[in-house]
């Protein structure tokens, strides 16, 4: 067997992110910059006001109370044609650019309207720029919006939209063929055949690549035959920038995948006994002149889940260009006792993570353990991996890498 920082880094070691390409500003939500972005225009271009209200000059307010003159009114996307003099105001809409000669803003609700709109009384000392957002107080000219590496979030989104942006090179979202194999695969929905299980990993696998922001592509299912294994995964290699394929990698007879990885990735590829539970067996390599990695999984769908998790995920995110690739691991309290028998393998238990009043994560519950317990996965929110010995105690601290950092925070089911 092999530790899994050694499984980890063959893979990682092998690959290297992908070409930029350009993609529209509606579809890069997710996607990695892949170039150094700058802003051309101020935010704002203008200075405008940040309340609705009255635009005036703050030399008139001096005194603390004064009656104003009301000459125009000033609406977002309008702009006034007159200049405002001493002693005057002008209603101004919020957005609305300031009229020349204003300087500042009193909002509406510091200001008493007379003589049927007027005239307005304001009733203290307004300051020189009060309520009002001055041109580039968001956005300078020159501003650096996005370096190569940096992960477009919605907010970034509405940055690049301010300055007029409506492509960007990035680097794509990988696109990531999926093929289970198996003669007990049942190739239809009816009813099933002594035997025969229906595929559950390529539907998970298909769903957790499009909830971590990758392309899937449904490659369907094999049986365990060489040479239909070797035409599938070949042709998989050539259309896809990843192929993840299931089932084949252990010691039996027709385990037949990790030899088409290692016929297929020569020198690059490498069928491993990586010293996890579960998820051990694995195989690995690129293929090509294009370096296509080739995911060989353990069958059992549990081992699929967490090989993903271990491997699969953070290879793909390199290859998306992400800067930081791992899930976010903690040292969390244990409220269970996870007890485990020494046997030279790093455990990886299904559990449920919670933030306490403490302000400490605190794994609550474990659920119940077994490569092919995939429906006890169902409510786990995290992964604790308990070192080889004979477990950890109520109270003690364990390794935890946090699947859905949304439940942190969620009460206890």
């Amino acid at each position: 067997m092999i530790a899994l920082d050694e499984a980890q880094a063959f893979v990682l070691h092998s690959l290297s992110a992908l070409a930029p390409v350009d993609v529209a500003l509606d579809e890069v939500l997710g996607c990695v910059g892949a170039e150094e972005l700058i802003a051309h225009e101020p935010v704002p271009g203008f200075s405008n006001s940040s309340m609705d209200g009255f635009a005036l000059r703050s030399s008139d307010t001096l005194a603390g109370s004064v009656r104003l003159r009301v000459t125009d009114s000033v609406r977002a996307g309008d702009v006034s044609s007159l200049r405002l003099e001493g002693g005057e105001a002008m209603r101004i809409m919020t957005g609305a650019p300031l009229p020349d000669g204003a300087d500042c803003v009193c909002m509406i609700e510091e200001a008493t309207v007379e003589d049927g709109g007027r005239m307005v009384r304001i009733n203290r000392t307004i300051s020189h720029g009060e309520f009002v957002r001055r041109p580039g107080e968001d956005i300078a000219i020159g501003q650096v919006l996005v370096s190569p590496g940096d992960e477009l979030s919605a907010a970034r989104v509405g940055v690049l939209a301010s300055q007029g942006f409506t492509s960007l090179s990035m680097f794509p979202r990988p696109r990531v063929g999926v093929l289970s194999t198996g003669n007990e695969l049942s190739r239809t929905t009816g009813p099933l055949r002594s035997g025969e299980i229906r595929d559950v990993n390529r539907p998970l696998l298909l769903a957790l690549l499009r909830h971590s922001g990758f392309e899937p592509i449904d490659l369907g299912t094999v049986g365990d035959e060489y040479a239909q294994i070797s035409r599938r995964l070949h042709e998989a290699v050539r259309a896809c920038d990843a192929v993840v394929s299931t089932g084949g990698v252990s010691v039996g007879e027709v385990d037949h995948v990790k030899a088409v990885i290692s016929e297929l990735g020569g020198e690059s590829s490498r069928w491993m006994q990586v010293a996890i539970k579960p998820g051990k067996p694995f195989a690995f390599g690129v293929v090509g002149a294009r370096r296509t990695p080739l995911f060989g999984l353990p069958g059992n769908p549990v081992s699929t889940r967490v090989s993903f998790e271990l491997f699969v995920r953070p290879a793909l995110r390199l290859m998306a260009g992400h800067l930081s690739i791992e899930r976010l691991t903690l040292n969390a309290v244990l409220d269970c006792a996870l007890p485990r028998p020494s046997d030279g393998k790093l455990h990886l238990v299904h559990v449920i993570a919670r933030v306490h009043e403490d302000g400490l994560v605190h794994v609550e519950s474990a659920m119940r353990q077994g490569s092919h317990l995939l429906s006890a996965t169902v409510r786990a929110n995290a992964l604790a991996m308990v070192p080889d010995g004979a477990g950890l105690a109520v109270g003690e601290h364990v390794r935890t890498m946090i699947f859905d950092a949304d439940q942190l925070s969620a009460p206890s089911p």
